[in-house]
């Protein structure tokens, strides 16, 4: 049931894990739906809360793929209830906070425990990546009745018990899964193939990204093709491709050979990977709701709720996208500043000059493409960064 790490091509992303992601395909649009629905505070904040949810079943089952081979049987049949389990969870994702929170808590609850309990199963008998898994299964244990409690529960009593188990799951890796009597997990023994968790986490983004498209595209279609319409959409389009710029030109290959060839790779894999891709995936996915209400409504009063969504898509991609290239870099990017810098400006000035939807669309997106063309060159050209470390390993002999 584990793969054979001395096989050539062992660490290939398997045919079973690219199926078992179109659940969340599924997933992503129902949670930026949601979003669109309602851009209030509140919605928002729940809606959050869920698409983390989300994502921690999604990165923990990213994590025993690095182990677990695709090809057993018994993996596959573990994963097709896992999917099932996700595709009730993003069923439910509409309503999780009414009438169908046990929808979303119970198969949620079910998948985290199941999917440790199986991996902890499949490990060899006495070893430290065996104990490592059962001291996951049993944070997941502690916080499973949380989600149950919590979907018993109406307003103030869910959002409690559903933080706190949250909370839990989210603070698991940090604590690297302490449990008293068996201690703590070694970061050494994460010994994750460090390419193999790279090609999961770019694939994961090019369903946001996909997601994007689609709803830019079918919202596009049923609408009236005037001049603001036709910018908006022009706007979308350059947004969702300088990001994809941003992460795949240079960040994502140079990422996966930093863990590919790091000595503590499963430090690497929990901080980059597992926090740092939250951020970037969720500004896509935010990004994704932008587009839409600025193409139902290009013209017209710009609300402060749709400025935010804008502002926030942007800002969340790029500072997660800055932390994931300090990491390999050394430095947070100064493209990625510029960046930044041009977006919180271009929402105050859509603000204070009551701008238009469609002009603020095309400003974030301006900010993106800069961004983008500013790192591009700077990488072309060598970056002070590059010749730097290229100069300590040189004097270092390495």
């Amino acid at each position: 049931m584990l793969r054979d790490r001395t096989r050539p091509g062992h660490n290939r992303v398997g045919y079973l894990e690219l199926f078992f992601d179109l659940f969340f395909v599924f997933a992503v649009t129902q949670i930026s739906h949601r979003l669109l629905k309602d851009v209030s505070l509140a919605n928002a904040a729940e809606t959050l809360f869920l698409f983390l949810a989300m994502w921690w079943a999604w990165i923990y089952t990213a994590w025993v793929f690095n182990w677990l081979e695709p090809q057993s049987v018994r993996v596959r049949l573990m994963t097709f209830v896992l999917a099932l389990a996700c595709l009730i969870m993003a069923v439910s994702i509409p309503d999780a906070f009414a009438e169908r929170g046990m929808a979303f808590a119970l198969p949620y609850a079910a998948a985290q425990v199941g999917r440790s309990a199986f991996t902890c199963y499949a490990m060899p008998a006495r070893s430290r990546l065996r104990d490592n898994f059962v001291r996951i299964t049993l944070w997941f244990v502690a916080s499973a009745p949380l989600w149950i409690g919590g979907a018993l529960l109406d307003g103030f009593g869910r959002y409690a018990l559903w933080g706190a188990a949250l909370a839990i799951e989210i603070a698991g890796p940090v604590a690297r899964f302490y449990v008293p009597g068996l201690g703590s997990s070694d970061l050494t023994d994460w010994n994750i193939d460090g390419e193999h968790m790279a090609e999961r986490c770019a694939l994961f983004l090019i369903i946001a990204l996909g997601e994007s498209l689609l709803v830019t595209g079918a919202t596009f279609e049923k609408l009236p093709w005037t001049g603001p319409h036709w910018l908006t959409l022009i706007a979308a389009f350059a947004a969702t491709l300088a990001m994809w710029w941003i992460y795949f030109d240079k960040g994502s290959e140079r990422g996966a050979h930093h863990i590919a060839h790091s000595a503590d790779p499963g430090r690497i894999g929990r901080r980059v990977y597992t926090y740092f891709h939250a951020l970037i995936v969720a500004g896509v996915i935010v990004s994704a709701v932008g587009d839409e209400l600025a193409l139902a409504h290009p013209v017209g009063h710009l609300e402060l709720s749709a400025m935010a969504v804008f502002a926030g898509s942007s800002l969340l991609f790029l500072i997660g996208c800055g932390l994931f290239k300090r990491e390999f870099a050394g430095n947070f990017p100064v493209s990625h500043i510029v960046g930044i810098v041009l977006t919180l400006a271009a929402t105050w000035a859509a603000w204070s000059l009551h701008w238009e939807p469609y002009q603020l669309a095309l400003c974030g997106a301006g900010a993106l493409v800069v961004t983008a063309i500013w790192e591009w060159r700077s990488l072309s050209t060598g970056l002070p960064e590059d010749k730097r470390k290229a100069h300590q390993a040189h004097a270092h002999g390495e």
